[in-house]
């Protein structure tokens, strides 16, 4: 298995299926069984997403460039150094690492956004599909916001947890933060590494095949512990479809779905797949 080099030296191991257009997605292929793989289905989620879509791509004549970025994350945070140019940096190290020159990428929520800004730094791109985060009226402020309060709480917890209690799937509000600091702080540093971040002038610059897609009812509200702060993802989509389909994007919603549900592969599939089809038969 391949390994990638990362911004801060760390490795992270790369892998790859199948064979044909040449498709990015920085999420992890093992399976997860168990305790975890139950805990996800009792929130409504796959347990293993990232090898359904990985699996069902790669099937469907792709081949795909997968790493578990997001765990990597968690296991070995990078608090100071993770900002935009850092995360494309690292996707390109992925693609690199599977000795691939030309590509096109799939991310969803803050991943999507990782796509967002690996497209604006290179031109080996076939493709930028974002799920879950709008390319235009993105919430950077309010996520900024939101995980500023999480980092605050993370660091509330290591110093005094709590007593543990069980949480019903889907009660978000009551979920305590049980990341680390150093855990937190990173995507903190993302979001203040986008302050100021200009999207209109930034998607003049992107100019490959692009889908942006989101659920129907994708719009965030968190509770008073979060500042009570709103993340607007499918009102945004909704309110700037009109000049995305006139900059060339292709928008998809999501009927009924939420953020959670929307990022599932038997809802990707359906959005995903036909474009990417569409897409790297013109590249």
């Amino acid at each position: 298995m391949p390994t990638a080099t990362l911004h801060d030296g760390a490795a992270v191991d790369v892998a790859v299926l199948g064979d044909g257009p040449a498709v990015l997605l920085p999420v992890g292929t093992a399976v997860v069984e168990g305790a975890a793989a139950e805990q996800a289905r009792a929130w409504g989620a796959d347990p293993n997403p990232g090898r359904t879509l990985a699996t069902a791509l790669a099937d469907a004549g792709f081949r795909i460039v997968a790493a578990d970025y997001e765990g990597h994350l968690a296991a070995h945070p990078k608090p100071l150094t993770l900002t935009a140019d850092a995360v494309a940096t690292d996707l390109l190290a992925v693609a690199d690492a599977a000795g691939v020159d030309r590509f096109a990428c799939y991310g969803y929520s803050w991943l999507a956004l990782a796509a967002l800004q690996l497209a604006l730094r290179t031109d080996r791109l076939t493709g930028l599909a974002m799920g879950g985060f709008p390319p235009l009226g993105g919430p950077y402020a309010a996520m900024l916001e939101v995980t500023r309060a999480t980092h605050r709480m993370a660091v509330a917890y290591r110093q005094s947890p709590p007593p543990r209690r069980e949480v019903a799937p889907g009660d978000w509000d009551s979920v305590e933060v049980t990341l680390s600091p150093e855990q937190t702080q990173q995507y903190v540093t993302l979001y203040e590494s986008l302050r100021g971040f200009d999207e209109a002038a930034a998607l003049d610059r992107v100019t490959v095949p692009r889908l942006a897609f989101v659920g129907e009812r994708d719009d965030i509200d968190y509770g008073p512990r979060w500042g009570g702060v709103r993340v607007v993802i499918a009102g945004a989509v909704r309110a700037h479809r009109a000049e995305l389909e006139a900059r060339g994007w292709q928008v998809a919603v999501v009927p009924g779905a939420d953020h959670l549900r929307a990022m599932q592969p038997d809802a990707v599939l359906p959005v995903l797949l036909p474009w990417l089809r569409a897409a790297t038969a013109t590249s």
